[in-house]
């Protein structure tokens, strides 16, 4: 078999898992683009490491200890994502990236700043005259 196979398949899986990776919206197919990737990065390890093994007598098989490495790493990668997106999923109600990154940042300025004016009201409307107040502070209590 020639090496130009599983090149070309290796290149237009990982062509796929790009174009997954920046058109999808949904964290999970996100990741499902990435472990795409990943797979035909695997691929071609291990073509080049049968096509080196033919061609240069290498018994070391690196490509295919690579591979392993790469898999054991995936499926780290896909088990940290999974719980990640799915307590995103829990506290938000969806795992639209585009989304997420937009209510991150609006909602939590939005929040800081009403209670802040929250606080504010609250201790203008708690606000009684102490002893140790200044004058002009109890005339302003008093109003």
């Amino acid at each position: 078999m020639h090496l130009a196979y599983p090149a070309v398949l290796s290149a237009l899986l990982f062509a796929i898992g790009v174009y997954g990776l920046l058109a999808r919206r949904n964290a999970i197919l996100v990741l499902m683009s990435v472990e795409l990737m990943l797979n035909a990065v695997n691929l071609n390890l291990v073509a080049f490491d049968v096509w080196l093994s033919t061609t240069l007598r290498d018994t070391l098989h690196g490509g295919q200890a690579l591979t392993l490495f790469t898999i054991a790493l995936a499926a780290a990668e896909i088990g940290i994502g999974l719980a990640i997106v799915l307590l995103v999923y829990r506290n938000r109600g969806s795992s639209d990236v585009d989304r997420l990154r937009d209510t991150a940042e609006t909602e939590a300025d939005d929040d800081a700043e009403a209670r802040a004016a929250e606080a504010a009201l609250a201790a203008d409307e708690a606000r009684v005259a102490t002893p140790y107040d200044s004058p002009a502070e109890k005339a302003e209590a008093a109003r």
